[in-house]
C-alpha cells in the first residue's frame, strides 16, 4: 500500500508541476526550450508536406552577382529608379521595398527615384520603428516629437478595442520612427519593418502593427498584401489585440499584435542586375508581387529563423505576404490540449505503471509518448497548429522514470527479502521465479492443496550412540547434502529437519499442478540416490544408513509462522501435514521405503493411466486408522522398479 502511495505521489507532484507550466507558460521555456523543438518539427515538416515556390510572388534581390556588375553597395537612387521603373512597367500588382531611403543623397537622384515611384503608383516603402532595447516587450510611450504629418497617411483608419482585451497595455510601443524622406513617403505607402526575436534570437513572430502616438501602424508584408488586394486604407481595420480585418480576410493576432509566421523555404529570385541590364523581361512580372531586397553577404539585416540561420529580411516579408494570402499562419494553441494531455496521461500512467511489468510499462510509456508526437507533429504539418511538444512529453517521461526507478527500488527490496526468506526452503529456480512473480510469495497465510513428504532414517538413533559425535555429523550431513540438491531438482520447498527428518512440500509458494507428480519422482530419486549412498558406505566399512518416505496430498494452510521480532519461517500446517508424517512411521510396520496415501494418489492416477511413471509400481497395501481422521485412509506402496533410476540421466 506505502509503495502504491508513493507511486500517486510521484505522478500527482510531476503532473501538478507540468500543469502549472502548461497553465502560465513561462516566457523563457517557451522560447528557448519549447521553440527549438518547434523549429525541428518546422524543418521535418518539409518530408511530409514539400511546398513548392509561390509564383505569385518574386523577389527581386541584389545579391552578390548584381554588386559585380553593378557596384558596391548602397546603389546610387538614379539606379534604383531604373530597377523600378523597369519592373513597373511588367505592371505588378504592388512593388515592395525593403530598403531605407531616409537620408538624401543629391536632389537629382532622389527626384529620380521618387518620379519612378509616383509613376509605378503601387510602392510601398520600408519605415524603421525603434523600441527600447531595455524594455522591447511593453515600451513606455514617450513624448511625441517632430512626428511627419505624411506617416499619419499609412496608419490605420480604424480601430475597434474588443470587450476584455486592454490590448493598448499588451502593444509594442516605439519611441522612435525614422521615415523615408518625405518626397518617397508622400508617392508610397509606408509599412514598418521592426522585427522581435525570441529569446533564443529565433524570429518566429511578425508584428503586425506598432503602437506609436495614439495610432497604429501596419507592417511592411500588411501594407504590400492591401495594395495587392487593392483594398483602400478605409476596408483595412484593426481589432486591438484580437485580429485584423484586411477586405475579406480576417488575420488572427495574439494581445500583442503578432502572428507566427509560416515560413514555407523557397521562393523566385531574381537578380536586380539582370532586369537593370535588361537580361530579364519584364513580362514576368505581371500581376505578381514583387519584393526588392537586398541577400549578397553585408548588406541585409540577417533573420535567424526556424529554416535558416541567415534569411534575407526580404524573404522573411515574402512568407508574411504568402500567408496572408492563404491565410495559413501558424496557430499557437491556447494550452487546452496540452493541459488536456498531461492531466489524462499522468493519471493514465500514474495509474497503470504500477501494475505492469518493466517491458509492458516501458511500452506503454514509449508508446503514449509516440502518440503525443505524433498527434503533436500531424496539427502543425496538417492543421498549422502549434501545440506545445516539452511540457506533456517532459511529464509523461519524468512520471514514467520515477514510478519505473522507486518500483526498481522496492522489487530490489523485495527481492532481497524473498532471497534471504526463501534461498534455503526451495531451489534457485524457484527464488528467481518469486522474484520475478513476487505476488506468488503470499506470506500472510493461505489455504492451498499441496503435496507433502516426509523422510526420516530407520534406527538412527542407535547408531549415533555407537559412532563418535564427528562420524555421525559428518554421515548426516552427507546425506541431507544429496537429498536436499534431489529435493531442489524436483523444484520442492524444503520446510525443516527434525533430528533426522526431511520436511518437503510442493504447491508453495509457487504454485505446480503436477505437486503429486514431483514429490513421487523426488522420492523415487531420492531412494536411488540413497542406495548409492548405501553402496558407498559399504565400500568404505561405515554404517549403513535406510530411511521411509511419507507422502500426503492435501489443504492446509502455508505462510510465514513464527515470532515476527525473533523467527519465522515458511511452513505448512493442519491435519494433512500430520498424515503424511503418520504414513511415513508406517513404512517400518510394511517394510518400505515409501507409502502414499490415497489422496495423493489420486492425483497422479492421470500419468499413472498413461504410463508416464511407468518406471515405478504402486501396490495397494491396506486401509489405516488414522488420528483425526473419521474413516480409514487407504494407503500404497510405490517403489523403483530392479536397476531402473526414478530421475532423468
Amino acid at each position: 500500500m506505502k509503495n502504491k502511495l508513493l507511486f500517486y505521489l510521484i505522478t500527482l507532484i510531476f503532473t501538478s508541476v507540468f500543469f502549472i507550466l502548461q497553465l502560465h507558460n513561462p516566457r523563457i521555456i517557451q522560447e528557448k526550450v519549447e521553440g527549438r523543438t518547434y523549429d525541428l518539427r518546422l524543418n521535418l515538416r518539409d518530408i511530409f508536406r514539400h511546398q513548392s515556390p509561390p509564383e505569385d510572388i518574386i523577389i527581386v534581390s541584389v545579391d552578390e552577382k548584381s554588386i559585380r556588375e553593378i557596384g558596391r553597395w548602397p546603389w546610387k537612387r538614379d539606379v534604383m529608379a531604373e530597377l523600378v521603373s523597369r519592373i513597373s512597367i511588367g505592371k505588378p500588382k504592388v512593388i515592395g521595398i525593403d530598403i531605407m531611403f531616409s537620408e538624401r543623397e543629391s536632389r537629382d537622384t532622389d527626384e529620380k527615384l521618387a518620379k519612378a515611384i509616383e509613376k509605378a503608383g503601387n510602392v510601398v516603402l520600408a519605415t524603421a520603428f525603434i523600441v527600447p532595447e531595455e524594455n522591447k516587450k511593453n515600451a513606455l510611450e514617450k513624448e511625441e516629437k517632430n512626428m511627419p504629418d505624411f506617416l499619419w497617411d499609412s496608419a490605420f483608419m480604424e480601430v475597434k478595442s474588443v470587450k476584455g482585451i486592454s490590448w493598448k497595455n499588451w502593444a509594442i510601443k516605439p519611441d522612435l520612427v525614422i521615415p523615408p524622406l518625405k518626397e518617397f513617403a508622400e508617392v508610397s505607402s509606408l509599412g514598418h519593418v521592426y522585427t522581435l526575436p525570441d529569446m533564443d534570437g529565433v524570429l518566429r513572430w511578425e508584428i503586425m502593427y506598432l503602437y506609436y502616438g495614439d495610432d497604429c501602424y501596419p507592417s511592411f508584408p500588411l501594407q504590400v498584401s492591401r495594395i495587392a488586394l487593392g483594398i483602400g486604407m478605409k476596408d483595412m481595420v484593426l481589432y486591438g489585440g484580437s485580429r485584423i480585418k484586411l477586405g475579406d480576410i480576417y488575420i488572427d493576432t495574439d494581445i500583442s499584435g503578432r502572428v507566427l509566421v509560416n515560413y514555407i523555404g523557397n521562393f523566385v529570385y531574381k537578380s536586380a542586375s539582370d532586369i537593370i541590364n535588361g537580361n530579364t523581361s519584364a513580362i514576368i512580372f505581371k500581376d505578381k508581387i514583387v519584393l526588392i531586397g537586398t541577400s549578397a553577404l553585408g548588406t541585409h539585416d540577417q533573420k535567424v529563423t526556424p529554416l535558416s540561420a541567415n534569411m534575407p529580411g526580404i524573404e522573411k516579408n515574402a512568407n508574411v505576404v504568402e500567408n496572408i494570402f492563404l491565410h495559413n499562419f501558424i496557430r499557437k494553441s491556447h494550452g487546452f490540449v496540452e493541459l488536456a494531455f498531461i492531466l489524462f496521461t499522468g493519471i493514465f500512467l500514474g495509474f497503470l505503471l504500477p501494475r505492469l511489468k518493466a517491458i509492458p510499462g516501458a511500452a506503454l510509456a514509449i508508446g503514449s509518448i509516440a502518440l503525443y508526437i505524433f498527434l503533436n507533429f500531424y496539427l502543425l504539418i496538417y492543421k498549422d497548429l502549434w501545440t506545445n511538444l516539452v511540457y506533456p512529453v517532459t511529464n509523461m517521461s519524468l512520471v514514467f522514470i520515477g514510478i519505473t526507478v522507486s518500483k526498481h527500488f522496492f522489487e530490489e527490496k523485495k527481492a532481497k527479502e524473498i532471497r534471504s526468506m526463501f534461498s534455503s526452503y526451495v531451489s534457485p529456480k524457484i527464488v528467481e521465479e518469486l522474484i520475478n512473480n513476487p505476488e506468488k510469495a503470499k506470506l500472510g497465510g493461505e489455504r492451498k492443496t499441496v503435496t507433502i513428504l516426509f523422510s526420516d532414517l530407520v534406527g538412527f538413533t542407535s547408531i549415533s550412540e555407537r559412532l563418535p559425535s564427528e562420524e555421525v555429523v559428518s554421515m548426516l550431513n552427507e546425506y541431507f547434502k544429496e537429498m536436499v540438491e534431489i529435493i531442489f531438482r524436483w523444484d520442492g520447498t524444503l520446510d525443516k529437519f527434525v533430528g533426522d527428518e526431511i520436511m518437503a512440500f510442493w504447491g508453495a509458494p509457487v504454485d505446480q499442478p503436477n505437486h503429486a507428480e514431483l514429490a513421487v519422482r523426488c522420492a523415487l530419486n531420492m531412494t536411488d540416490k540413497l542406495s548409492e549412498l548405501q553402496d558407498r558406505w559399504m565400500k568404505e566399512g561405515k554404517e549403513i544408513l535406510d530411511f521411509g518416505i511419507g507422502i500426503n496430498t492435501g489443504e492446509v494452510i502455508v505462510g510465514n509462522i513464527g515470532a515476527a521480532a525473533r523467527k519465522m519461517d515458511y511452513t505448512v500446517i493442519g491435519d494433512n501435514v500430520n498424515l503424511a508424517a503418520r504414513v511415513e512411521k508406517l513404512t517400518r510396520n510394511f517394510n518400505s521405503k515409501i507409502i502414499v496415501t490415497e489422496f495423493a494418489v489420486n492425483n497422479l492416477s492421470p500419468i499413472i493411466e498413461k504410463g508416464l511413471i511407468g518406471h515405478c509400481q504402486i501396490k495397494e497395501l491396506e486401509i489405516v486408522k488414522v488420528k483425526g481422521k473419521e474413516k480409514g485412509v487407504k494407503i500404497f506402496e510405490l517403489k523403483s522398479k530392479k536397476h531402473k533410476k526414478a530421475y532423468p540421466a
